[in-house]
């Protein structure tokens, strides 16, 4: 716990790969001490129950009973639930399915790219439409897996976020790896956010202010490959098991929930060179770095 300056507590933590905090204007330091713990309970709650690296997670048990019918929890089930919707609204570029890729591609900033037969022999693994889902039941085929990590941290945000605001009247901001969610604003006025400049750590490229809302940031810094100048990122498009050559570096959305903020902004990755036109159509307000 820290004082950032006169009347705004930050507690800091942990999860989900990174470093988090929550902000709390006006209180004690106990009553932020207290927020803060609930905060990090939260991360780390959805962290274990959605882990693709714990057996004990609700990915591992799904993985465990691949060829029978499960029924999910309502939470999980809601999860599955809005995938299956974003899979359909985006032709089939977002896809929780997608995770066996990781077998081919390792993002570690070489220039080692995957057999291109690697890829395609895994290819006939991947497609929401092949999981035999009816809410809340889900069967898994054979060879198949499932990865909520593409909402997961989202998810972590806005319900640590909602959760807070229930409990306290002042001012919020969660910070869960530079995906962020306000309820409430400081008395000097908005939050102010500054967005990485890509390839260059501790560098602030922008500095926005949030007054209310969350955003996402999604881009290819510190997980990637560069082969012959070509830099291929992270996120896959499940169609063809390969990164979209030609996206922006960094895109970063604003919108009402931290979870539509960041669909939107791996979505626009996704579209490559038509990131900006695609978030435009969406009418979604952001920022994109090249």
């Amino acid at each position: 716990m820290s004082l950032r300056e006169p009347g705004l507590w930050a507690a800091q933590f942990s999860a989900m790969g990174g470093p988090c905090e929550a902000l709390f204007h006006g209180v004690s330091e106990g009553e932020a001490r207290r927020l803060g713990t609930m905060a990090a309970a939260e991360a780390w709650r959805i962290e274990r129950k959605y882990s693709r690296y714990r057996d004990d997670s609700v990915i591992g048990t799904i993985h465990r009973n691949r060829g029978r019918d499960m029924i999910l929890d309502e939470e999980t089930a809601r999860l599955v639930e809005f995938a299956r919707e974003c899979h359909a609204l985006s032709d089939g570029r977002f896809d929780i399915s997608c995770g066996v890729l990781r077998h081919a591609w390792h993002f570690d900033g070489s220039s080692r790219l995957p057999d291109p037969q690697q890829v395609a022999a895994l290819l006939p693994r991947v497609g929401f439409d092949k999981l035999r889902w009816n809410a809340p039941r889900l069967m898994l085929p054979e060879g198949m897996e499932i990865d909520l990590g593409g909402l997961g941290k989202e998810y972590a945000v806005d319900r640590a976020c909602e959760q807070l605001a229930t409990e306290c009247r002042c001012p919020i901001l969660v910070n869960f790896g530079g995906d962020l969610r306000a309820h409430g604003t400081p008395p000097r006025g908005a939050w102010q956010v500054g967005i990485e400049r890509p390839g260059q750590e501790e560098s602030v490229a922008l500095l926005l202010d949030l007054a209310r809302g969350a955003l996402a940031t999604s881009g290819d810094a510190r997980r990637f490959l560069l082969k012959d100048g070509v830099r291929y990122g992270h996120i896959l498009d499940p169609r063809t098991g390969w990164p979209v050559v030609g996206a922006p570096r960094s895109v970063t959305v604003a919108a009402s929930s931290c979870v539509e903020a960041g669909v939107l902004a791996t979505l626009a990755l996704l579209h490559g060179p038509g990131a900006e036109a695609f978030l435009g159509a969406q009418g979604a307000r952001h920022w994109v770095l090249h």
